[in-house]
């Protein structure tokens, strides 16, 4: 009797995925354009000066490289955890503990260590503090079984605050008047730049390069798709399902916490209140969107720091809100979303044909 039914979908075919998947893509950049059409801009105009804002130029390409590095690390994180299906939101947090954790070893450490001994520790710390600011939910979910998406997200709140007692308390700037801050780095707490670019980019590679091969080629990644795929089987399996919800999100917030580590060592040179820069959330997309996958999600990353970057390009030159780019963001991940839906389901219109004999 129903005019509207929908049916299961058997697998698609890699192909018909790629061709609905660029169909939303294409679908919310047209949407998109409407939008901005009904508020008087011109959407052609404005999405080449996007492109142009974000590649128009050698300094404009190097300025979204910079951009392009902690999405690429931190959808890397979130594909492992996603990979999984535990829904870890909490990658702001993650990158703001794992910069806390580069802070204090800049800060507490003799600035005359060589440099590549302060990086290496810098990174260490920042692995250890972004991978157990994602232990504490994989433990509660793992054991408890909570409710993982609320858990990280509200753990986000947690370390931004801590960063701002830090600012205004122990951690404060003595020699600064007026608004407080935290110390700058000494010189050797600082990324070196290579090609005019800092050096967070070759991380980014070397990142993509072991998160593919581990997801790909080893155990522990092949362990942790069988139990996004079903935990039954996992467990039949004799998976055990705590040690690997563990595991991922320990690597999950390790990767995010490098992120943090490069934010403060490379672009603001000290720790600052909102020192993630939302790029805990912005990443979740591009992850999506690359379907999990570590290889395409470095080049989908690229693509999102060109939106970055060209939104903030237009909003000094032609006086239009950066959120344009967020509003095209939003959009695509929208669409992403419900292609997912179409992916999974068929969609009936019309009476069943056997209700119809009857």
């Amino acid at each position: 009797m129903d005019f509207i039914r929908l049916t299961k979908r058997d697998d698609l075919p890699r192909s018909k995925e790629l061709l609905i998947t660029v169909l939303a893509v294409f679908l919310s950049i047209v949407f998109a354009g409407v939008i901005l059409a009904v508020f008087g801009l011109n959407p052609f105009h404005i999405f080449k000066e996007v492109i142009l804002g974000s590649l128009g130029t050698e300094l404009r390409i190097k300025q979204t490289i910079v951009k392009a590095v902690p999405l690429i690390i931190t959808s890397l994180g979130i594909i492992v955890a996603f990979k999984m299906k535990f829904w870890n939101i909490g990658a702001e947090g993650q990158i703001t503990m794992g910069a806390l954790g580069a802070t204090w070893v800049a800060l507490n450490l003799s600035p005359d260590l060589p440099q590549p001994v302060m990086l290496f520790l810098m990174i260490v710390a920042a692995v250890i503090c972004g991978g157990i600011w994602a232990f504490i939910p994989a433990i509660f979910k793992a054991k408890l079984g909570t409710n993982e998406t609320i858990f990280t997200l509200m753990m986000n709140y947690v370390a931004i605050k801590f960063v701002t007692y830090l600012q205004y308390g122990p951690w404060r700037d003595p020699s600064v008047n007026g608004f407080p801050r935290i110390p700058r780095f000494p010189a050797s707490a600082e990324l070196p730049v290579l090609g005019g670019i800092h050096i967070g980019w070759i991380l980014a590679i070397l990142a993509t390069v072991a998160v593919y091969f581990f997801m790909k080629h080893t155990k522990k990644g092949y362990e942790i798709a069988v139990v996004g795929e079903s935990v039954e089987t996992a467990r039949y399996a004799g998976m055990n399902i705590s040690r690997i919800i563990v595991t991922a999100m320990l690597i999950s917030g390790g990767l995010c916490g490098i992120t943090g580590m490069i934010q403060v060592s490379a672009v603001e040179k000290s720790l600052v209140y909102g020192i993630a820069n939302n790029y805990g959330f912005t990443a979740i997309i591009p992850a999506w969107l690359s379907k999990l996958n570590a290889g395409t999600a470095f080049f989908v990353c690229i693509v999102f720091a060109m939106l970055v970057q060209g939104g903030e390009y237009i909003q000094i030159a032609l006086g239009v809100p950066s959120a344009v780019s967020d509003i095209v963001q939003g959009l695509i991940l929208f669409f992403i979303l419900g292609s997912e839906f179409f992916m999974r389901y068929k969609v009936h219109i019309g009476r069943n044909k056997e209700e119809e004999v009857a």
